[in-house]
């Protein structure tokens, strides 16, 4: 028997607008409808796996609806509820503060940015994300959900698993070693999600212990700090030095491009990756409409601007 429950948001909040806001919403286990506007996903939760619905059929402001497909404890909703909240950025307080630096958004109601229920699964998911083009990194991890677990693989459970399998099953590369030694620090405990979420841990001790992970760079650390609600660093890539380059007119060498981003984000102070990132996304938008209109398995896997 299922579940049916409701979570409570933001008065500001628009289920649709604000999920389809960073490209992890295509990645598996999500399986975004947008047709019905409408969330899919498994979850991993103490009593095991459950997928839930979730929808906001009321419009902004508006509770979601959550339903399990199967019947959950008091516990196990109250698990639920807390990695949506995380997953939605529902606790997410500067929204407003942003409006303030950075108004053209004010109007769309752009700030918030989703991530994934954990911190390991941000972490994963971003390895599989650099040096390299957006399909594979979808192959990825519809591969890691397809082969280690359909509720993306917990760290406890991709520790057990031989890189050799990683490699040849789930089609990762030169990750497989760096995936696995990464997941046995986090069910190890010596990466400490608690410590990494804490708002009173600095930023630039959040920053070096990012860079000390097996596989992590100062571009991936960059993208970490951001899906932990930290936007004041900016994780330039290629996609940065061809905005700066399209959107923003600025020319030289890709390093000299790649400065003046950082300089030109640099006033929006705390809120710099905000700025930056809706800028990009906006520029997606206007290439293939809106996010949440995107079909997953054809506009979701040609977002980049290699692909358009």
């Amino acid at each position: 028997m299922a579940s049916r429950f409701t979570l409570p948001v933001p008065s500001d909040y628009l289920f649709y607008r604000d999920f389809c806001s960073y490209g992890y919403f295509l990645l598996a286990p999500n399986r975004w409808d947008p047709a019905a506007r409408v969330l899919k996903r498994p979850l991993e939760l103490s009593g095991g796996v459950a997928e839930v619905t979730v929808a906001q059929p009321e419009g902004k402001g508006a509770k979601l609806r959550v339903v399990s497909d199967r019947a959950l404890s008091r516990g196990e909703k109250a698990e639920v509820s807390r990695l949506l909240t995380r997953m939605l950025s529902l606790n997410d307080t500067g929204v407003r503060e942003f409006h303030r630096l950075d108004p053209r958004w004010r109007r769309s109601g752009r700030g918030r940015l989703m991530r994934s229920p954990t911190l390991f699964e941000d972490i994963i998911k971003t390895v599989t994300s650099c040096n390299v083009a957006w399909p594979s990194t979808i192959r990825m991890n519809q591969r890691l959900c397809e082969v280690v677990d359909p509720a993306f693989p917990s760290a406890a459970k991709l520790a057990r698993v031989r890189p050799a399998t990683l490699r040849a099953r789930c089609s990762v590369g030169y990750r497989d070693k760096r995936i696995v030694e990464l997941a046995r620090l986090a069910a190890s405990g010596e990466i400490d999600a608690a410590w990494f979420e804490d708002p009173g841990t600095p930023d630039e001790a959040v920053l070096e212990a990012l860079i000390d992970l097996p596989g992590i760079g100062p571009y991936a650390a960059a993208n970490i700090m951001q899906l932990l609600g930290r936007y004041h660093r900016l994780p330039l890539d290629t996609e940065s030095v061809r905005h700066g380059r399209t959107v923003l007119g600025f020319e030289g060498t890709d390093k000299a491009v790649m400065a003046r981003v950082a300089a030109h984000f640099e006033p929006m102070g705390a809120h710099r990756f905000r700025s930056y990132w809706f800028e990009l996304w906006n520029w997606y938008e206007a290439k293939r409409g809106k996010s949440w209109t995107w079909d997953p398995a054809t506009t979701g896997k040609s977002f980049t601007a290699a692909q358009f």
